[in-house]
């Protein structure tokens, strides 16, 4: 009977020590939460599930050893005015940084670049409010397509990212927009190899924003 108190109390010993507040503080941290507002292109259209934008990314980030889980927050057809009506419910609590990358849509169906502007604005402002950190992602319009109108809608993205002194990508698709070698058969949205170069320029940007942020939370 002594034998079995004995083998009770250290289980009960064992299972308290590994409650300790010193346990506790060698658990790993939680991995940061990365939401990314936009368009078809960060929904992945066309393309399997692990080849898509938000994956790929998640698995740059791991390559420079920065482990965050990608939240995919694109729809198909998305302007920024739509993203601006949907970003407060996309964008759910925990999220630590969000990639916006939106404006392809608007671009074509001519939206005013005024509007553009003040759309980016607004959203970025409400993510700032709770606290999330954003990387902007703009889209230019292609060089043998520039106009007045081409100018000012490549201008909305800068305007916006300076006014918000937010982390700013002046084009996701650089490199990527009308190479046929990178995009799909449409022409318009880019294929696996594509994305990756994608993801490629984008993922140290993201890591520097989860770097800044924990620098200023410390």
């Amino acid at each position: 009977m002594s034998s079995s108190l004995v083998s009770r109390r250290d289980v009960v010993v064992g299972a308290t020590a590994a409650l300790t507040p010193a346990a506790a503080r060698t658990a790993p941290a939680p991995v940061p939460q990365v939401a990314m507002l936009g368009d078809s292109i960060t929904a992945g259209w066309g393309l399997p599930q692990h080849d898509a934008l938000p994956w790929r990314l998640q698995a740059e980030l791991a390559a420079l050893g920065v482990l965050v889980r990608i939240m995919p927050a694109g729809v198909i057809g998305e302007t920024t005015a739509g993203g601006l009506a949907r970003v407060d419910q996309a964008v759910p609590a925990g999220v630590e940084l969000c990639i916006v990358a939106l404006g392809g849509n608007d671009f074509l169906q001519a939206a005013d670049p005024a509007a553009i502007k003040v759309n980016l604005e607004q959203i970025v402002w409400r993510l700032r409010t709770r606290d999330i950190t954003v990387v902007l992602a703009g889209v230019r319009v292609p060089p043998m397509l520039r106009s007045e109108y081409g100018h000012a809608f490549n201008g909305a993205f800068a305007a916006a990212a300076n006014r918000h002194e937010v982390i700013f990508l002046p084009d996701l698709l650089e490199g990527v927009t009308l190479n046929p070698e990178l995009n799909q058969s449409d022409g318009v949205h880019p294929n696996a190899a594509g994305v990756s170069l994608i993801a490629r320029r984008l993922a140290p940007l993201v890591a520097q924003g989860l770097n800044s942020r924990q620098a200023w939370l410390a």
